[in-house]
Parts: C-alpha cells; sequence; structure tokens
C-alpha cells in the first residue's frame, strides 16, 4: 500500500500502537507535502527528564526530523489549537494521545481541534496528525485505563471525519482506511 500524498494539500490522520512506525509514515508524508516548502513539527510530548527511556524516544524522533523543519512544543504556554491557526505552512502533529494526557480529566477541546484542522483544510494548508490506536491493546482494567482508551477512541473518530486521509500503521506497513 502507498503512503504517498497527492498533489493538493490534504489533512491526513495517522493511526497506530506504540512502536508501530506511525511516526516516520507521517513525517514521510509531511515531507511529500510540503515539497521543498516550509514544515513546523508540533510535539505535544512533555520530556520527562527522570525517564531516560522517554529521554532515548524524544531524542530519536528529535534526530530523525530534517533540520529544516521548526518545532513547536505544546505545553502550558503553547496550545496545540491555537498552533495549528497560527501557522500558514505544512504541519504535521506527534501526536494526539499525548496531547489528550495533557487534560487531568482527559477531555481536551476536541470541538476546537476539529475547528482548527478543518480551518486548515479550508485553506489548503497541509496537515498530518499522528494518534496511537490504543483499541487493539491491552490496558489496565482500571477506571483511568478505560477513561483514556474511550477518550482516544472518541478523538480518533473525530479527528477522522475530518481528514482526507486515514491510515493504520502496523509493523511500519500501512493500510487506507475508508
Amino acid at each position: 500500500m502507498t503512503t504517498r500524498m497527492t498533489t493538493r494539500p490534504m489533512t491526513i490522520l495517522v493511526l497506530g500502537g506504540t512502536r508501530s512506525g506511525k511516526s516516520g509514515v507521517a513525517e514521510r508524508l509531511t515531507d511529500e507535502a510540503a515539497t521543498g516548502g516550509a514544515v513546523t513539527y508540533v510535539a505535544t510530548a512533555f520530556v520527562d527528564d527522570a525517564d531516560p527511556d522517554h529521554v532515548a524516544r524524544i531524542v530519536a524522533h528529535q534526530t530523525r526530523r530534517p533540520a529544516a523543519w521548526h518545532t513547536v512544543e505544546c505545553g502550558p504556554s503553547v496550545d496545540l489549537v491555537d498552533a495549528l491557526v497560527s501557522i500558514d505552512h505544512t504541519v504535521i502533529v506527534d501526536s494526539l494521545g499525548t496531547w489528550l494526557t495533557q487534560f487531568d480529566d482527559l477531555t481536551p477541546p476536541v470541538d476546537r481541534l476539529v475547528a482548527a484542522v478543518a480551518a486548515r483544510e479550508a485553506r489548503a494548508l497541509a496537515t498530518v496528525l499522528v494518534s496511537e490506536e490504543v483499541g487493539l491493546a491491552v490496558h489496565p482494567p482500571s477506571e483511568l485505563g478505560r477513561r483514556y482508551v474511550d477518550a482516544m477512541g472518541t478523538l480518533n473518530q473525530r479527528v477522522a471525519a475530518v481528514a482526507d486521509r486515514c491510515l493504520l500503521v502496523v509493523a511500519g506497513r500501512t493500510l487506507e482506511l475508508s
């Protein structure tokens, strides 16, 4: 299955589990969409310096990115939705799952996110969003675990509804979802 962009800017949702290869696929699609133009990588994870594995994962992502790409790190001072609205060129967001976890109640402003993605589409700006597909994996049978899985499922469905393409990445291979 090909993962190439078409010639017009579009919105693509790239789903996959942990270590599925979803970020690499999304990065290739983003590079193709930019056709040599500007790219902003919107990172949603907070780096936990006390967790060497997490630091190594972040460094691997940073190392893989083209040097010309600009990075915006979401957090207390940078809102994902505001970033999407303000950037006027190709964007990759990695990932919606870590963005979701920034909200203690697991209820992010999904309506605002979907509106921002749709507005970028209306402005013919390419947007590639990476998200975790958690419904296929083992999760703690706790109230918080169930709430997280439910919130991710809802978030992914809402974003998929406004995306031109949805891809599922498994073992580095992609499946086009219809």
